[in-house]
């Protein structure tokens, strides 16, 4: 990681400008450690540590953090400081009852402007999830079968709805990991694919039924048990 420098100097008493760490990059490295369970709901997010980490300042930490509370996956609570977001069982129902209305309208969308170079770029997303299969990677998997909802939305072509299915699909991540959902048999690859062929064939039935089916197969591997672990931050980015 990078670390802060002094200003050169006798007189200089402040620090020069931080080193090129975007606070882009510090959003995608948390983020994706969220999405992959590396950080686990409910660990705190300490913007001192995490300015140590990333060797950028507080206030940069403060507005990733910020905006990942914004997309609802951190929680910062006044005296006590930001947390990965940790979903309770009934939230859980209620963005899984959100997600059964909204992804059957994406797909209704993108079957109506459909076209041979979105079929290719969910094709090309299948292959990278079944990678992460043969490779057994767990973390890879998790993240990519929730980017494949995002992708749908994102090729349905409404922003606002991209916007919902974004943040509920992150949240489905950390219910997902809070309530131990055996994601390899509730987000299966076959699953995923059947839905790509009944919308490159352009049955809107069929796709409608596997998108519904597909999350009530998610539902039903939900178990409400929870994992209090503490977890050290330095370590969780050392294994990125």
């Amino acid at each position: 990681m990078a670390t802060r420098r002094k200003a050169a100097g006798p007189t200089a008493q402040v620090e020069q400008s931080e080193p090129a760490v975007l606070a882009s990059d510090v959003y995608e490295q948390i983020y994706t450690a969220i999405l992959e369970h590396r950080l686990r709901p409910g660990t705190k997010l300490g913007e001192e540590r995490l300015a140590d980490i990333f060797g950028v300042s507080r206030p940069k930490i403060r507005d990733v953090l910020a905006r990942l509370a914004h997309e609802q996956i951190v929680e910062v609570v006044p005296q006590r400081g930001a947390h990965v977001a940790r979903p309770s069982a009934e939230k859980a129902a209620d963005v899984l009852e959100a997600r059964k209305v909204i992804e059957p309208a994406l797909i209704r969308r993108l079957m109506s402007n459909r076209a041979p170079e979105k079929i290719q770029r969910l094709r090309r997303h299948l292959a990278l999830e079944q990678a992460a299969r043969a490779a057994g990677n767990t973390r890879s998997i998790i993240r990519l079968t929730g980017e494949f909802h995002i992708l749908l939305s994102e090729l349905a072509g409404n922003s606002s709805l991209m916007r919902s299915m974004r943040e509920l699909a992150n949240l489905s991540c950390l219910i997902t990991f809070l309530y131990n959902v055996p994601t390899i048999d509730s987000c299966r690859h076959d699953e995923h694919a059947e839905l790509v062929d009944a919308i490159e064939s352009n049955d809107a039935g069929l796709a409608e039924s596997l998108i519904l089916r597909h999350l009530e197969n998610i539902e039903n591997a939900l178990k409400l048990e929870e994992d209090e672990e503490e977890l050290d931050l330095a370590e969780i980015f050392r294994q990125a």
